[in-house]
């Protein structure tokens, strides 16, 4: 993790992910980057100086956004971090997947109060699977509930069925550097519930693959949905993060679909971190 991307409309969620955003990145050593899109009646690029002054709300809704950016940029910096910050005049699911392209993000951390929320529409909400499709970088979501960090519970979500070991890795870095009890969770969904062991079973096989790892635990909750077991095993259990993986593959196995992670964003209490593999 060096190098950190927080699209951000300056939404309270927003605000609590940019500093949680600066403690991550100040745990990691990594820049971060602090980036607003705006709506313009104009190409405001290529607007004159003097044209400005044409619109008056517009000009001021950027002066804001200015005083804002600058604002979380000297928190980053008070924290010695290395920042930047970042206006672009238009507000695009599209713009966003280019701009993390272009500066090379390998993480992002952005606000979500949900599917209510203006900016969760244009983020997330509607436009979750085309984020997850187009940018293939964890991507940590903030909800409105308090968020604990350094994270000391972390859910890891899998049926467990297929090698996502890559994405495992991107959860154990986080665990050992917040010195993290990861949580993984298998959950049932199918008609024989009552067999736990057909669920503990891909577990223990899958973490043959992390001999090292031992700071953990292992779970297995029947429900007749992923997100039913994951607000279950949140109430059964301290959980300051639930991170899962998604692919764009289809079939049975995929329970992890972009629309299975677009539902858990939108719905979990708990900040949701989503891994492309």
């Amino acid at each position: 993790m060096k190098n950190i991307l927080v699209p951000t409309d300056f939404s309270k969620t927003c605000d609590k992910a940019a500093h949680l955003a600066i403690e991550i990145a100040t745990l990691f050593d990594a820049e971060i980057h602090f980036l607003h899109q705006i709506h313009t009646p104009v190409d405001w690029v290529k607007l004159s100086k003097t044209d400005e002054h044409k619109y008056p709300d517009t000009q001021k809704a950027i002066g804001i956004a200015k005083s804002k950016l600058r604002s979380l940029d000297k928190d980053a910096e008070n924290s010695g971090l290395k920042s930047r910050t970042f206006l672009e005049y238009i507000s695009d699911v599209k713009a966003i997947s280019a701009h993390s392209h272009n500066f090379h993000h390998d993480f992002i951390i952005t606000g979500s109060k949900g599917t209510q929320e203006d900016f969760s529409k244009q983020f997330f909400g509607s436009n979750t699977q085309k984020i997850i499709r187009d940018i293939h970088v964890p991507i940590l979501v903030v909800k409105e509930e308090a968020t604990l960090f350094p994270f000391k519970n972390i859910v890891f979500v899998s049926d467990f069925k297929e090698d996502m070991s890559n994405a495992f890795k991107q959860v154990v870095k986080i665990a050992e550097k917040c010195n993290s009890k990861i949580h993984l969770l298998n959950i049932n969904t199918n008609k024989d519930f009552n067999n736990i062991k057909n669920g503990i079973v891909p577990i223990r096989e899958f973490l043959t693959n992390f001999p090292e790892l031992e700071n953990y635990e292992m779970h297995v909750y029947n429900e007749s949905t992923i997100l039913k077991g994951i607000e279950t095993f949140q109430k059964d259990n301290e959980v300051d993060l639930v991170a899962m993986y998604t692919h764009n593959r289809s079939g049975l196995s995929n329970i992890f679909s972009k629309s299975i992670a677009e539902n858990i964003t939108n719905n979990s209490k708990k900040p949701v971190m989503t891994i492309h593999l």
